[in-house]
This record gives structure tokens, C-alpha cells and sequence, in this order.
């Protein structure tokens, strides 16, 4: 089946109109011959980058190694968990989703562990929780970074152990679970920072993967352009034939700061704006960030935003007004971070050396 499909790439150019015509056959990188699990993500793509990342999940998929997936917002982390889980020997079993910043500190152990009748007001049934539910398959935790300190070392427990107890509850259950966890959060930092247990965090890595954002693998944009164009339109039952050069140029041009979710939505956007079945879009709405736009590093964004912060405390670093204060860390936090990264307090930024130069 693969052999007959190919690259939403390589569709052909028609010169006349400068648009590359819409392949409905676009393939993407994971086939059902090449995995031995079924219902397998569509992940589009065929850059280096993403090809290091997929022979990672081919290593750890049979395994039951805890796996922690990290990347920016928007790289799909969920879907390189899901491909891990299906290509395992858990396939046949659930695939149980959390995300930890999105349910209130105060009701996330009862998520996870579950409560007995009468744990806490409103409990009046017992509930299973979510490590029940993903027995004999994949439990992921998406931005584990946001886990409550408190709920950490249970979490530890049960990884160490293999069991838990359910809130309000005395009975022991055995978890038969594999944990796969993600987060878009410097977990390092955050240990500096006593945010995150060290043991924890030992014991989530495992198996520790970085995906990379889409300004490292621009090679893949024309495809994935061509992928959410096509289920877009069928979507909207809109006619879809071609997309403009220009148009695709464009995209592949841009940095993408929300990496593959933003190229989704702006391609979405940009066919319900669309009024005929060439897709052209919005290119100001391209060029006119270029500041937002601009890639840096997290080090540089770090640099940049210590030193607008110490000029505007003209050096002060402790104190209620200082820095630290301001940037809502420790003052100890503060000066290792600066130390790091070779910063005086009283350093000019960049910007303001400019401003002063323009002067």
C-alpha cells in the first residue's frame, strides 16, 4: 500500500498559475507495514530531524522503560507518546491521558489515584482514577512540569513500587502501568529552583527525547501544509486544487514560534478566508511580526530578560524592589542563573546599547 502513495512534496508545479496542485495522497512518515501496531498517528514528515525522532521510538517502543518527551508548545509530543504506545506490546491496552495543568491542584490526586465513598465532601460514589484505567497499557502525563510538589513523591511511589492506595482508601492496588510524561518546562531548572523533585525527575528519564521545533525541520512544512489544507477543506466542503507559491514560500519562511498546532491553525484560517480553490492567504499577517517571529534561544530569551530587569532596578538584585523580587524567583536563583550566564548587574542590554548608539 505504502509503494503507491507518495510525497505531498513532490505534487507538481503548474508554471502558469505558480501554485502547487493539492495531492490527495499525501503519505505520511508512519505506515501500518513498517509498525506492529495498528491505528498509528498521522505524524507528516520526512526531515532528518524528525527521522531521529521516529528511529527513538522505534528503539523504545518494545520496552517498558518510562519515557519523558520534551519540546516546545506545539511540536506533538501527545503524538509521539500515542506512537510509542501503539507500536508497543501495550497496544491492545488503553491509552489514558492526563494533563496535569489543566485539572486544579486540589483534584489531581483523585484524578490520578482515584477516591473511596466519602474521601471528601461530594465523593459519594468511589471513582477509579487514572492509573486504574490505564492497567495493562499507557498512562501519559502531558506537562509534568505543572505537577503539584506535594503530589510528587506519591507519584514517585508508585512508579518505584508499582502500587498506590486510592484517596480515603487502605487497600493496596498494583499498577501494571507504562508512564510516558511530556512537558514544554526545564525540568533541570526547575530543580535548581526546588520547583521539581531530583528523584522524580531521575526516575521520569529514563528514556528522555527532545523534539525539535519546526524552525529545525523547514523541510517539512510544504507537507504539512498540504496535510491540513486537505482535511481542512474536507472538512468545511470547500474545493481545494491548488496552493499558491507565494503563499507556500511564505510559510516555509516563517519561524513559527507555535511551531506545527500554529502552521495548523493559520492554514485553517486562512482556507475560511479563502474564496476561490487556490489557497493564497494572508501574507502580512506573515511579515509583519518579524520581533515575534525572531528565533532565539531559551538562554538568550533568559540573558535579555535578566538584563532588562536589573536596568530597570538600576542593578539591584535583592531586596523587595530588586530583580529577583521582580522576576519571582529566590535571590539565590537570581545569582547563579546570572553567573551562568556571565551577566553583570550592571550590563547594558543589547537594546538599550543600540537605543544609546541610535542617540
Amino acid at each position: 500500500m505504502a509503494g503507491h502513495t507518495s510525497w505531498a512534496a513532490e505534487a507538481p508545479a503548474i508554471n502558469h498559475n505558480a501554485c502547487f496542485e493539492i495531492d490527495t495522497t499525501a503519505k505520511c512518515v508512519f505506515d501500518s507495514s513498517d509498525f506492529a501496531g495498528s491505528g498509528l498517528p498521522r505524524i507528516i514528515g520526512h526531515s532528518a530531524a524528525l527521522q531521529d525522532v521516529l528511529r527513538l521510538v522505534r528503539v523504545v517502543a518494545p520496552t517498558d522503560a518510562t519515557v519523558l518527551i520534551q519540546g516546545e508548545t506545539g511540536t506533538g509530543k501527545e503524538l509521539i507518546a500515542e506512537a510509542i504506545h501503539k507500536c508497543s506490546d501495550r497496544s491492545g491496552g488503553p491509552f489514558v491521558k492526563v494533563n496535569c495543568s489543566a485539572i486544579p491542584s486540589g483534584l489531581l490526586e483523585s484524578e490520578l489515584f482515584g477516591h473511596e465513598r466519602g474521601a471528601y465532601t461530594g465523593a459519594f460514589t468511589r471513582t477509579i482514577g487514572r492509573f486504574e484505567r490505564a492497567n495493562r497499557g499507557t498512562l501519559f502525563l502531558d506537562e509534568i512540569g505543572d505537577l503539584p510538589l506535594e503530589l510528587q513523591p506519591k507519584l514517585l511511589r508508585v512508579m518505584q513500587e508499582r502500587q498506590f492506595e486510592r484517596l480515603g482508601g487502605t487497600a493496596t492496588i498494583h499498577a501494571d502501568v507504562r508512564v510516558i510524561c511530556a512537558t514544554h518546562r526545564h525540568l533541570v531548572e526547575m530543580i535548581e529552583e526546588r520547583q521539581f523533585r531530583a528523584d522524580l525527575f531521575y526516575r521520569l528519564s529514563v528514556f528522555p527525547m527532545e523534539l525539535p521545533a519546526l524552525r529545525e525541520r523547514l523541510e517539512d512544512i510544504r507537507l504539512l501544509v498540504h496535510h491540513f489544507a486537505i482535511a481542512s477543506a474536507a472538512r468545511m466542503n470547500k474545493q481545494l486544487t491548488a496552493i499558491s507559491e507565494e503563499f507556500m514560500a511564505a510559510l516555509v519562511r516563517h519561524s513559527w514560534p507555535g511551531n506545527v498546532r500554529e502552521l495548523q491553525n493559520f492554514v485553517e484560517r486562512s482556507l475560511i478566508l479563502s474564496t476561490g480553490p487556490v489557497l493564497n492567504g494572508s501574507l502580512p499577517e506573515l511579515t509583519c511580526r518579524p520581533n515575534l517571529s525572531a528565533p532565539v534561544t531559551l538562554e538568550q530569551a533568559d540573558r535579555s530578560h535578566i538584563l532588562q530587569t536589573l536596568q530597570q532596578t538600576e542593578g539591584v538584585v535583592g531586596g523587595p524592589n530588586g530583580a529577583a523580587a521582580r522576576l519571582g524567583m529566590p535571590r539565590t536563583t537570581l545569582i547563579s542563573k546570572m553567573r551562568r550566564l556571565g551577566i553583570n548587574p550592571f550590563q547594558r542590554s543589547s537594546a538599550q546599547v543600540r537605543a544609546e548608539s541610535a542617540a
